[in-house]
C-alpha cells in the first residue's frame, strides 16, 4: 500500500470530520447545558431593564412643627456622558437641545464641563423646565439621543442658613462613598446626608428605595412595566430647636460681633477682629438644645445639585474663617473666668475656702515659696477688691481670690489630689457631651501627667515637663491649657442650676413615619427622651455661696455684668451668670475672647444661655449683651421673632433681632 492510497486518504479524512463533529457538539454542549444559565440571565437582562426609585427624604421640623427641611419635585432635563463623547456629535445635539430650553450652546457646553458633577452620572442641563419640554423631548427621542427629561425630587431649606450648622446639608455620593454604601441599596442617583442632622440621622431620613423593573425591546424602547416596588418615604424628624429663638441667637450673635468691630481696647489703637462666634442656648431640665448658633454660616441651599468649586474652596479657606464648622461643637477656647465655677465647687467641697472665707485683693497674688520668673499672678486690668469672700470674688471676677484656692489645692494635693480636674470632669469638661451632631470636640482639661506627655514627644516645644503651682493658678481661672467647648459651658452651667444633674444634650426629640397628605398627625416612631451622665454631689453649703456669687454678678454694684443687665426686670426673672475674658494666644491680633454663660430664672431655671465671641474684648462687652437679648424674648419681655423664608441665594437676610444692649462704656475686668 502506497502513501497515497485511497484507504489512507479516507481514514484521515474521517478522522478529521469525527473531530470537527466532536468539536462541534462539545460546543453546543457547553452552550446549551453548561452555558445555558448565563445566557439565559443574559437575555433576560437585555429583555428588561431595571429602574430604581429614590425615596423621598423625611421632613426635619422644629419643636413646633416648623418645616426646616422639605422636598419639592423639579423637572430636569439630562444627557448622558457616554452618548454625547464624541464632541462634534455633542456640538450637535446641543444646538437642538439648546433651542428647545432657551439657552445657548455655550451654556449646554459649560454645564457639561461643570466639576461639581459626577463623572459617573448623566449631566443635570436644566432645572425646573416647564411639563411642555418634558414632553417635547420624550416624544422626539431619536432627535435627542442621550438626553432624557424626567421629574426628580430636590431638597428644599427654607429658611435659608437658618440652623445651616445643626441641619447640615445634602449631596451626591462621592465614588468611595458609593463603594462603601452600594450594599446598602445606594445608587450613584441617591442624594446622602453630609453634615448636622441630615448625616447623623441618614438612616431615618432616607426611607427604603424601591424599583420599576420594564420590558424593553433591541432598541431599549419601553414594551411594558413587568413588576414594581413602591419606595418608602423616609421619617420625618423633629428637633428640640424653636426656629424664632435660634433666628434670635443668631442675629444677636452676628450683631454684637458687628459692633465689637467698631470698638478698640484700651491699649490697641486697632478694632477688634471679632471674626467668630457661638451661642447655645439648653433648656436644663432635660438637656435639649433650643438654639445653637455659629458664626459665620453658611446657606445649604448652595449645595442643592452640586456646589460650585470655587465657592466651596472659598467656605474651606482660613481666610474666610471657616464658615462651615459648628463652633458651638467643635470651637475649642480657654473658658477664663466662666471656669470659676468649677474652682469654686472644688474648693468648697475640699474645704479649702467656705462662703465666709476672706481674702484681701490687692489686685496680685504671689505663689507661697516660690522662685523663679512667674510666681505673681495679677487680676485682669489691676483691678483692686479690697476683702472679698467667694460670692464677692465671683460677683466682681476676682482673679486673686481664685488664684489662692488654685495655689493652695495644688501645695496640698495630697490631700485632694486633682481637685479641680476632677470636678471639671464631672461637670463634663475635657470629654464630647455626645450630643447627635458631626464634629464635636472634646477640649481638653490639664492634667500633670499630660503636660509630662507633651514634654517627653516634644521638648522643644514643651520644655518644662513639670506640674507647677502657678499651673494650678493658672487653671484656677480658666487659662493655660484649658479648653471647652461653648456647648460644654452651657452643659456644665446647666447642670449647677438645676442642682447637679449632668445630661447629654439632645438636639433631636422624636422620629416620625412621614405625615400623611391630608394633614394628618404623623405616627411617632421613636421618642428620644433625656439622657443622664452623671450628677454633681453640689450640697447647699457649695451650691449656695455659687450662686450668690453668680446673681451678684448680674445685679449687684461690683458685679462685672450688672451694667449690661440695667433696666432689665431682674425682680421679675433674675438672671445669674458669669462673664469671662480669655486670652487668645496664637490668634493673628491677639485680642481677648469675650465669653458670658446666664440660666434664668433663678429659683426654677427654665433656660442656660452660653455665648462665646472671638477677639471681642471682655466678656462684659460683647457676650453677655447677647445673653441679654436672648433672655428678654424667652422672659418675655420682647417679642421672639418671625421667621420668614429665606430670600434666593447670594441675597443677604435682613436682620430680625433689634435692640441689642451693648456695656456702657465698656468694662475694666472680664
Amino acid at each position: 500500500m502506497t502513501s497515497d492510497s485511497p484507504h489512507l486518504r479516507m481514514g484521515v479524512l474521517g478522522v478529521v470530520v469525527i473531530s470537527l463533529f466532536a468539536a462541534l457538539f462539545s460546543r453546543l454542549w457547553f452552550l446549551q447545558v453548561l452555558s445555558a444559565p448565563t445566557f439565559a440571565v443574559a437575555a433576560q437582562e437585555n429583555r428588561e431593564r431595571v429602574v430604581p426609585i429614590i425615596p423621598v427624604r423625611g421632613r426635619i421640623l422644629d419643636r413646633e412643627g416648623r418645616v426646616l427641611a422639605d422636598n419639592r419635585t423639579s423637572n430636569v432635563v439630562t444627557v448622558d456622558r457616554e452618548a454625547v463623547a464624541d464632541e462634534t456629535d455633542r456640538r450637535a445635539l446641543f444646538a437642538r437641545v439648546a433651542k428647545v430650553l432657551g439657552v445657548t450652546v455655550a451654556d449646554l457646553e459649560a454645564r457639561f464641563n461643570d466639576g461639581r458633577y459626577s463623572p459617573l452620572l448623566p449631566v443635570p442641563l436644566a432645572e425646573d423646565v416647564p411639563e411642555a419640554t418634558v414632553v417635547h423631548i420624550a416624544e422626539r427621542g431619536d432627535l435627542f439621543p442621550g438626553v432624557e427629561a424626567k421629574e426628580v425630587a430636590v431638597r428644599v431649606y427654607p429658611y435659608g442658613s437658618r440652623a445651616a450648622h445643626v441641619i447640615g446639608y445634602v449631596g451626591a455620593l462621592s465614588d468611595t462613598e458609593f463603594e462603601t454604601l452600594e450594599s446598602q441599596g445606594y445608587s450613584l442617583e441617591d442624594q446622602l446626608g453630609k453634615d448636622g442632622v441630615e448625616k447623623i440621622f441618614e438612616k431615618d431620613l432616607r426611607g427604603t428605595p424601591g424599583s420599576i423593573t420594564l420590558e424593553v425591546d433591541s432598541q431599549g424602547r419601553v414594551l411594558r412595566e413587568l413588576s414594581r416596588t413602591d419606595a418608602i418615604s423616609g421619617r420625618d424628624l423633629q428637633l428640640t430647636l424653636d426656629l424664632r429663638v435660634q433666628a434670635l441667637a443668631e442675629d444677636a450673635l452676628a450683631q454684637s460681633l458687628l459692633t465689637a468691630r467698631t470698638r478698640t481696647p484700651e491699649d490697641n489703637p486697632n478694632h477688634f477682629a471679632a471674626p467668630a462666634g457661638s451661642v447655645v442656648v439648653l433648656d436644663p431640665n432635660d438637656g435639649s438644645i433650643v438654639a445653637m448658633a455659629s458664626y459665620p454660616t453658611f446657606d445649604p441651599r448652595e449645595f442643592i445639585g452640586g456646589i460650585a468649586t470655587d465657592r466651596y474652596a472659598a467656605l474651606l479657606d482660613p481666610a474666610n474663617n471657616f464658615p462651615l464648622t459648628n463652633r458651638a461643637i467643635a470651637g475649642q477656647y480657654a473658658p477664663g473666668s466662666t471656669f470659676k465655677v468649677i474652682t469654686a465647687t472644688a474648693g468648697l467641697a475640699a474645704g479649702v475656702v467656705s462662703s465666709g472665707t476672706q481674702f484681701l485683693d490687692a489686685a496680685s497674688y504671689t505663689v507661697p515659696d516660690c522662685t523663679g520668673e512667674r510666681c505673681t499672678f495679677s487680676n485682669a486690668g489691676g483691678q483692686q477688691n479690697g476683702w472679698v469672700t467667694l460670692p464677692t470674688a465671683l460677683a466682681a471676677s476676682s482673679d486673686v481670690y481664685f488664684y489662692s484656692i488654685g495655689a493652695d489645692l495644688w501645695r496640698f494635693r495630697d490631700r485632694y489630689d486633682l481637685a479641680i480636674q476632677d470636678t471639671a470632669t464631672d461637670y463634663g469638661f475635657g470629654a464630647e457631651t455626645g450630643v447627635a451632631l458631626p464634629g464635636e470636640q472634646g477640649g481638653r482639661v490639664p492634667t500633670p501627667e499630660q503636660k509630662q506627655a507633651a514634654h517627653d514627644e516634644n521638648p522643644t516645644a514643651f520644655p518644662f515637663g513639670q506640674w507647677f503651682t502657678g499651673d494650678n493658678v493658672n487653671l484656677a481661672v480658666g487659662q493655660g491649657e484649658m479648653l471647652a467647648t461653648p456647648l460644654q459651658l452651657a452643659n456644665a452651667y446647666a447642670a449647677f442650676s438645676n442642682g447637679g444633674t449632668v445630661f447629654s444634650p439632645n438636639i433631636a426629640m422624636r422620629i416620625a413615619e412621614a405625615s400623611s397628605l391630608d394633614g394628618g398627625l404623623p405616627k411617632i416612631d421613636r421618642q428620644i427622651g433625656p439622657r443622664v451622665l452623671r450628677t454633681i454631689g453640689l450640697t447647699p453649703n457649695v451650691r449656695d455661696p455659687i450662686l450668690a456669687g453668680l446673681i451678684g454678678a448680674v445685679r449687684s454694684s461690683d458685679g462685672t455684668a450688672s451694667p449690661v443687665f440695667t433696666g432689665f426686670p431682674l425682680e421679675q426673672y433674675q438672671i445669674a451668670g458669669k462673664t469671662g475674658t480669655a486670652q487668645t494666644a496664637g490668634k493673628e491680633a491677639e485680642f481677648d475672647t469675650s465669653l458670658f454663660v446666664g440660666f434664668g430664672p433663678v429659683g426654677a431655671p427654665r433656660y442656660v444661655v452660653a455665648a462665646v465671641l472671638e477677639q471681642s474684648g471682655f466678656g462684659a462687652d460683647a457676650a453677655a449683651p447677647v445673653v441679654r437679648r436672648i433672655f428678654e424674648s424667652l422672659g418675655g419681655f420682647a417679642p421672639l421673632p418671625d421667621v420668614q423664608d429665606a430670600p434666593p441665594v447670594g441675597v443677604p437676610a435682613p436682620f430680625v433681632v433689634t435692640g441689642l444692649v451693648t456695656n456702657p462704656g465698656g468694662s475694666a475686668v472680664d
